[in-house]
């Protein structure tokens, strides 16, 4: 209750700011206009409230704004797709991004007036300011997009791979995700630049039944109050129109987590190549020769595992345990992991990291019960970034375990627990490997003997 009417203090509080501001400049304004004394230059705040509202009552006005709207949205909308194509293309291709962006960063220098007095040469004024709006925006959307891109996390995709989640299932519970923060930048500063090339566009070619014709014909008959009555219309579309699209974007990243997580397991395949789950385990046969120049140890090696066997690779650390389990699970994907550095969704609910990465068959109970059992009093619907440093692992193990494959792959999952949780936790990957291959890197033998293994190989 303290916390709510806190809040509600620090709004009341923001608002009052808020209204001060605005009192102190209507006040600059009406002492301006007063002191110019001339209408026609500076009109007060009273005549343009009275155009405002003569604007505001006529339907034409409202016909003529959403028409305005309509082709500024429409040329934003083909600059986000083309952008969005062109930003893929590009950080696939080196040589492709280096074409594109010398043409885009002109563009974006190229003064508004410019870019339309060309597009009226070429295209003609009816088309004028989809056109305007197109390619002031492209650069911005492309450069943003080709930023959030390369920023995204490439191990915990690498993550999502493994476990089979891939397709439109890893654009919504990664790509967009990490992407998301990039566009809502991108968007508070395209779509206002939009607005104003769009009616700059439609005021330099004069279309007709447009907001740029009619800021053009109250210029010529001096009529000052009904230029700043359209400013006001027009800065009031852009700010709601801003305000709803951003609203809608943050929106989609829950909304992509939550069909990708309803999703799991769908597309994924399992053992031997069948349906998630609906075969027997596969053997591996693994030959390492040089595909490891960067660990001598590995030089040679032939790792054999029969179907439903278990191997512990131990070794010191940099001997290449790690490389042998990522060159082993390349071979088994899609696979369950668990990986020597922390590979979870930090913003979202353990279960949910369980979750998007399941076999079809599970369920949200059965993997709720699961992670209660290997942390106990685990609250399953807390974001993970509040969770402990062994309670994450646990989280990583349940996941493993829950995924569909030919193997599961442990490297290191016992760190930060105690030998009674590491205990627990060995018991509960026994009870549910369910056929399935074991490979464990390890430097401690204790790990070994706990999951039953007792072939080792040494680095």
């Amino acid at each position: 209750m303290r916390a709510f009417a806190r809040q509600m203090t620090e709004r009341a509080k923001a608002v009052a700011a808020v209204g001060a501001v605005a009192a102190f400049w209507l006040a600059v304004w009406i002492f301006a206009a007063s002191l110019v004394a001339q209408p026609l230059i500076l009109p007060g705040p009273g005549a343009v409230v009275m155009a405002l509202l003569r604007l505001v009552c006529d339907a034409g006005t409202w016909v003529i704004l959403v028409g305005s709207g309509a082709r500024i949205l429409g040329g934003l909308a083909l600059a986000v797709a083309c952008g969005g194509v062109l930003a893929g293309v590009s950080v696939r291709s080196r040589a492709f991004a280096r074409l594109v962006a010398p043409a885009l960063s002109f563009v974006k220098a190229t003064p508004v007036a410019c870019v339309v007095v060309l597009l009226l040469i070429w295209l003609g004024s009816a088309r004028v300011s989809i056109a305007a709006v197109f390619l002031m925006a492209l650069s911005g959307v492309y450069f943003s997009l080709v930023e959030g891109l390369a920023q995204v996390d490439k191990p915990l995709e690498q993550m999502f791979r493994l476990h089979g989640v891939r397709g439109w299932r890893l654009f919504c519970a990664h790509t967009w995700r990490e992407v998301l923060p990039f566009v809502l930048s991108c968007a508070r500063a395209v779509i206002g630049m939009s607005w104003k090339a769009g009616v700059a566009a439609e005021l330099i070619g004069m279309a007709t039944g447009t907001v740029g014709e009619r800021i053009y014909q109250a210029k010529l008959l001096i009529e000052t109050a009904d230029l700043l009555a359209w400013t006001v219309l027009v800065v009031a579309a852009s700010w709601a129109c801003e305000r709803v699209l951003v609203w809608l974007l943050r929106a989609s990243g829950p909304a992509a987590w939550r069909a990708a997580v309803r999703a799991h397991g769908r597309g994924t395949r399992g053992r031997s190549g069948d349906p998630a789950g609906a075969g027997a385990a596969a053997e591996l046969a693994l030959a390492v020769g040089d595909r490891a120049p960067w660990a001598p140890a590995l030089d040679g090696l032939e790792l054999n595992v029969p179907v439903g066997g278990r191997i512990c690779v131990m070794g010191a650390s940099g001997m290449g345990k790690s490389t042998l389990l990522a060159l082993a699970a390349g071979e088994c994907t899609p696979c369950s992991m668990v990986f020597q550095d922390v590979r979870l969704v930090e913003d979202v609910s353990a279960l949910d990291n369980v979750l998007v990465c399941a076999d079809a068959r599970v369920d949200a109970s059965s993997a709720a019960a699961l992670l209660r059992l290997l942390v106990p009093g685990v609250d399953v619907h807390a974001r993970v970034a509040e969770l402990s440093g062994g309670q994450r692992r646990r989280v990583e193990i349940a996941r493993a375990l829950l995924c569909s494959g030919d193997a599961v792959i442990l490297d290191e999952p016992f760190t930060g627990l105690d030998t009674a949780a590491r205990d627990a936790c060995a018991k509960v990957v026994l009870d549910l490997l369910d056929g399935r291959m074991l490979l464990l890197a390890t430097h401690d033998a204790v790990d070994a003997r706990a999951l039953n293994i007792s072939y080792i190989i040494t680095l």
